[in-house]
């Protein structure tokens, strides 16, 4: 992928999300958007936007995507680098801004709660960012011609966002304002992606190697710990799974081959 991927539309897309949280807070639609959406989505259950909250989660990501350390490990190194970006991007704005939650502003019982009672910290939505800066980074780590059905990562990330609004986290401009920032996350994951030279990603060489060892990390991670919400403990203990399925076959492909 050349640098040419990158278009000046690229760039300016994500300021869209951004205008849009702008015009609700500006708007005074904080409160009213929220509790229409938290209601509307009620019509599916709590363990759906369960999980999707799941995969906007650091370790749920990157445990769902682990298997493209055989299949695509150039699109699972952006998006690693997109997380990261991602990581720093949320561990700096929302410190800096801690804006109030929708728990710490509406009475209980006026809205619908899933999970732990979350009071501040609210701008941005970090599962928006993340799961906006993962399916950027996929989609234009990917040639051209076969971009098309990674779309349908962004209607995914779209659901992530939706379901935090869902389980009462976050009011729709950290959902939009997450989804902005973390479309910029997933350029920049891309291109420094693209630093590493093909044979580098060889199962064989170093840099698989230290992903794979992150594999063992978030296994034990999902496994000690709870992702958001209690009712996502099947889904950890499923990417477990899939993570030692994936470095059973990753350490096969250590052994050289016959001649």
């Amino acid at each position: 992928m050349s640098t040419k991927s990158f278009s000046l539309s690229a760039w300016l897309l994500p300021l869209l999300p951004l205008a849009l949280a702008c015009i609700v807070y500006f708007d005074n639609l904080q409160t009213s958007s929220f509790l229409l959406i938290n209601d509307f989505t009620q019509v599916l259950p709590d363990v759906i936007w369960g999980f999707l909250t799941f995969l906007g989660s650091g370790w749920g990501t990157f445990a769902i995507a682990f298997p493209l350390l055989l299949l695509a490990p150039r699109l699972l190194t952006a998006g690693i680098f997109a997380g990261i970006f991602a990581a720093v991007a949320i561990s700096i704005v929302k410190p800096f801004l801690n804006l109030p939650r929708p728990a710490s502003i509406l009475a209980e019982g006026d809205f619908h709660r899933v999970g732990e009672l979350l009071l501040s910290r609210a701008f941005p939505s970090g599962h928006t960012l993340t799961a906006f800066a993962i399916a950027n980074a996929f989609y234009f780590s990917c040639a051209k011609n076969k971009r098309a059905p990674l779309l349908s990562l962004f209607i995914v990330a779209s659901l992530v966002g939706l379901s935090r609004i869902a389980v009462g986290a976050h009011w729709l401009t950290d959902v939009l304002a997450g989804a902005g920032l973390g479309l910029w996350c997933g350029m920049f994951g891309a291109k420094l992606s693209q630093l590493i030279a093909n044979d580098a990603l060889l199962p064989n060489k170093t840099w698989p190697r230290v992903i794979a060892l992150s594999g063992l990390i978030a296994a034990y991670a999902l496994l000690r710990q709870t992702m958001d919400l209690e009712l996502n403990r099947p889904f950890q203990y499923a990417c477990v799974g899939l993570i030692a399925a994936t470095l059973a076959l990753f350490f096969k492909a250590q052994k050289p081959k016959a001649i």
